[in-house]
């Protein structure tokens, strides 16, 4: 795992008072991982899920929303608008593609449901500001939906990363062909995900090679 920041990019250097209310909307790994985000039990299977059904590519952002069996709920997926990174433009965005897709959880006393984030970039898998931005988006997303916040996971060339936790592995990739749903070296159980129109899809999860 290569440790350290990527440099900023050109549309981050920006007025001083432009860049400080930027820099206070996004989180710092060391502050997501003293979050207490909780752990995925099989990230690899997730992100495998996600990339089949999404078929990211960078700049896109697939928000996905597990139950409490780590279970796919519901998820969404966009291209991110070519702006400076800004956690509180990236939460408005998750936001609005989130209320498409599953109901709020704000009446129950506490989170049941788990919000994940996978984001395709280029690059490789240091941490930038734009993923202290999606961090920070995450979260503030999480709180005004009734969810736990959950991972935030990189997709790049090199493959995938849990940002915080160390895990990740080079399949899938930004690169990478996705596999049809329900490939994979086991079959696993039929889901059905909210659509948009609030109708169930029928979802089929595989596991990653």
């Amino acid at each position: 795992m290569t440790l350290g920041f990527a440099p900023p990019t050109a549309a981050s250097l920006r007025s001083p008072s432009e860049s400080a209310s930027r820099l206070a909307r996004m989180l710092e790994p060391s502050e997501w991982a003293a979050a207490g985000i909780p752990l995925l039990s099989n990230p690899r299977e997730v992100v495998s899920g996600l990339h089949s059904r999404h078929a990211p590519t960078p700049s896109t952002a697939v928000l996905a929303v597990l139950d409490h069996e780590e279970r796919l709920a519901a998820s969404a997926s966009f291209v991110r608008r070519p702006v400076p990174p800004d956690g509180w433009e990236f939460r408005n965005a998750l936001l609005a593609h989130l209320r498409r897709v599953i109901p709020h959880d704000l009446r129950r006393r506490t989170p049941v449901r788990t919000a994940v984030l996978l984001y395709c970039r280029e690059g490789d898998e240091r941490w930038t500001e734009e993923d202290g931005a999606w961090m920070w988006g995450l979260r503030d997303t999480c709180t005004l939906h009734g969810l736990r916040c959950g991972a935030y996971i990189t997709l790049t060339g090199g493959g995938w990363q849990v940002l915080g936790e160390g895990r990740g592995g080079r399949r899938p990739s930004s690169d990478s062909r996705p596999l049809p749903l329900g490939e994979g070296p086991a079959e696993l159980a039929v889901l059905a995900p909210r659509t948009a129109s609030g109708a169930a899809e029928p979802l089929r999860r595989a596991a990653a090679r």
